[in-house]
């Protein structure tokens, strides 16, 4: 999995980038700061791999991993190359699903692009260049569809899509927020648009805003609303307590985490929020050489989630044996659970669910 963390410059993306990959990009007060884009890539944290471990013996832990993208800050005209636009919004194209940081705190000393904090007219900024280059998209696979229709006049359903997604864009509203049939998604399926990733709106707001409780924050309410409209989801996070928890080994920030009365970091909150977002989940194999968690699309069946694995999985699947993770640690071992009648075989239509331990039997 991509995210990409986007956002006007001067927000907090470098900062929150950095205390969550520790990758040490570089962050500072001025624009532009970040040309090429900072990858870095972060484990998914599962407490159930540990246990599995210690049930299996197993020499070698291998979590899931996302990869988070720091995208330098967009600004007017970035659609059109201004600020170095086009190369960034490249960048955008590649990720599964947008982090759009949005500042939700004043500070005299952090100079703002627009000279003023006002999160909704950011969001507007930002979203703006991204429809626009959007309709560029659309205009061009338009001229083609048109051209293709004299001899085709199939062509023409694709076209009455790519009509009403222009009008949407041209509305100046995200491409998300229109609803299309499976039918028309079908036939737009390799029109590769801004507009329709998923958004989690990171509101950073400040250390003191983040402890006492956001229910005062003005600039939060205003983006709640709006991701409200759009189907999108809204996270409350500090890029500065993020800075600090990032410094400590695992027992301070523990000990940290609970001083400030928070349960989990921002990083853990936003990894189980890209999850929901996307609609991901995870299964399990295990034994002695390895535990791995494997990353699917909820509602994969059998074979497809195999072929996470290998393509010769999927390709000579013959059946899945799969327990549950709650009951095989309740079993106590493979064997207890076999025993007790909790693994099933499964095939080829068996829909993975989360936590599902799987033994994959193949032939090719």
């Amino acid at each position: 999995m991509k995210l990409g963390i986007v956002g006007l410059p001067n927000v907090g993306k470098s900062t929150l980038f950095n205390a969550i990959t520790k990758a040490g990009a570089e962050s500072a007060n001025f624009p532009f700061c970040t040309i090429e884009p900072n990858v870095g890539m972060v484990t998914v944290p599962d407490e159930r791999l540990g246990v599995l471990e210690k049930m299996y013996n197993s020499k070698k832990v291998i979590p899931a991993i996302i990869e988070f993208v720091d995208i330098a800050g967009l600004v007017k005209g970035a659609s059109k190359g201004e600020g170095l636009g086009n190369k960034f919004l490249s960048h955008i194209r590649e990720v599964d699903a947008i982090i759009h940081v949005v500042r939700c705190f004043e500070d005299i000393n952090i100079v703002h692009v627009e000279g003023s904090v006002e999160p909704k007219r950011d969001i507007e900024t930002i979203n703006l260049e991204l429809i626009l280059a959007d309709l560029d998209v659309i205009e061009k696979r338009l001229d083609r569809a048109r051209k293709m229709l004299k001899g085709d006049k199939k062509f023409q359903l694709e076209i009455d899509v790519l009509e009403k997604i222009k009008a949407h864009l041209e509305s100046e509203q995200c491409a998300r927020t229109l609803v299309l049939s499976d039918d028309e998604k079908e036939l737009i399926k390799d029109v590769s648009l801004l507009t329709t990733k998923p958004v989690i709106y990171a509101t950073n707001v400040s250390e003191d805003d983040f402890i006492d409780g956001i229910e005062n924050n003005k600039f939060v309410k205003a983006v709640e609303e709006i991701a409200s409209k759009e189907g999108s989801l809204v996270l409350p996070i500090s890029a500065k307590i993020e800075s600090e928890i990032a410094e400590l080994d695992d027992e301070e920030k523990m000990a940290f985490l609970e001083e400030l009365g928070i349960n989990e970091s921002g990083l853990d909150r936003l990894i189980k929020a890209s999850y929901s977002l996307l609609g991901l989940i995870s299964y399990l194999t295990a034994g002695e050489p390895e535990v791995r968690a494997w990353t699917i699309k909820n509602g994969t069946k059998a074979p497809q989630a195999a072929g996470k694995i290998h393509s010769d999985f999927e390709r000579g699947f013959i059946r899945a044996e799969v327990v549950a993770y709650d009951d095989l640690i309740e079993a106590g071992s493979m064997v207890a659970a076999k025993e007790k009648g909790l693994v099933r075989s499964e095939g080829k239509e068996y829909v993975f669910k989360d936590g599902d331990v799987v033994l994959f039997r193949f032939n090719v």
